[in-house]
């Protein structure tokens, strides 16, 4: 099925599903759901933050009546927990949830992630719909089938993959979103752009305004761009072995800085500093042209992103990218663009480069 401007087909072996990206889904949710799906009840996760009224719209989709069990999931990244995903098995179990129950997931990245982890774990798996209601999580965490929560101040530890049966992006829900939550999403915008489009790269530094301006019908189709960037990437390497790994392209800096400030960089935050630094590293290993490093700082701190001031120990940084599950054997394994569209693997970067690189994030 051919990708549109509001739709990408994922074609995931033994597990193909659409991402739909339109204006207005929450309300033609639950008449376009039973064409995808057979069941007879559904179980949605929501995150607590949300406006009551987008919760009341996906659920007023459904006819009057239709079997609607639901957990309230507590906002922040502290609740990306085994914790609260007992708590939700708990309310899905005692509602008899059967193995035909689509869980529908709410929110933002961390309930995809909680959600999209019940669903893979409960009753040896149920359907997953993913519902994201940030831009961060359209273009991210809703697609590619990585699901999981953190274990202690490990981010991520314990998860599956657990590819949704469909998404719905609701564009329109990007009109009320916080200008911080917009700006996170846009990191990682700016992350697909750098890693495999050179041309949407400039598009963005061209049309910034009109995306901070929420200009819906324009977002629409750049969200599907961004999003048929991830899905030809995770269609190859589902599993992560080989070229999924660029997606992380400034994650390993970035969870460390969001673990070591204990979340005080919200995630898209964290990964605008990352990249920084990656792009930082690029450019000393002589693999990233000097001009380019500077777009790519210049057009992430246009984006309302932080590219310096940081204010964290660079040793304490540095073991908690140590710990990250994409490290081997000791050796911290980092993506880094070495041109604008493109970038590499590389594990043999020294300790003093990687130190300088998170030194070279404190100036202003």
């Amino acid at each position: 099925m051919p990708d549109t401007a509001d739709k990408v087909h994922v074609n995931i072996a033994g597990a193909p599903y659409d991402v739909l990206i339109q204006p207005g889904l929450l309300d033609r949710l639950g008449a376009d759901l039973p064409e995808r799906l057979t069941y007879e009840a559904v179980a949605i996760v929501a995150d607590k933050s949300l406006p009551g009224a987008i919760v009341s719209q996906v659920e007023g989709s459904f006819p009057q009546g239709f079997p609607i069990f639901r957990y309230l999931l507590p906002s922040g990244e502290q609740n990306k927990s085994l914790d609260r995903v007992r708590e939700a098995y708990d309310v899905f179990l005692a509602a008899r949830l059967d193995r035909k129950t689509p869980i529908i997931a709410l929110g933002g990245g961390v309930t995809g992630d909680v959600a999209g982890f019940i669903a893979a774990t409960i009753l040896r798996g149920v359907p997953l719909v993913q519902v994201p209601t940030t831009l961060l999580a359209m273009v991210d965490s809703s697609v590619g089938g990585k699901v999981g929560v953190n274990h202690g101040s490990f981010k991520n530890m314990v998860g599956a993959f657990k590819q949704p049966s469909v998404v719905y992006c609701d564009t329109n829900v990007l009109i009320k979103l916080p200008k911080r939550e917009l700006c996170n999403g846009l990191a990682e915008c700016i992350k697909h752009a750098i890693i495999r489009d050179a041309e949407l790269f400039a598009e963005t530094e061209r049309e910034l305004p009109r995306l901070l301006d929420r200009d819906v019908p324009y977002f629409t189709r750049y969200i599907a761009r961004n999003v048929a960037i991830k899905a030809r990437v995770v269609e190859t390497d589902v599993h992560e072995n080989g070229v999924r790994a660029h997606l992380n392209l400034g994650h390993t800096f970035g969870h460390a800085i969001e673990t070591v400030s204990e979340h005080e960089y919200a995630h898209g935050e964290a990964i605008s500093m990352g990249m920084c630094a990656a792009s930082y590293i690029a450019t000393k290993l002589g693999m990233l042209e000097e001009p380019d490093h500077h777009r790519i700082v210049k057009l992430l701190s246009r984006a309302g992103l932080p590219t310096a001031g940081l204010d964290l120990d660079d040793t304490v940084l540095y073991s908690a990218m140590l710990h990250d599950k994409k490290a081997s054997h000791g050796k911290i394994r980092l993506v880094l663009p070495d041109r604008i569209g493109h970038a590499a693997v590389r594990d043999d970067v020294p300790r003093a480069l990687i130190l300088e690189a998170i030194n070279s994030l404190r100036r202003e």
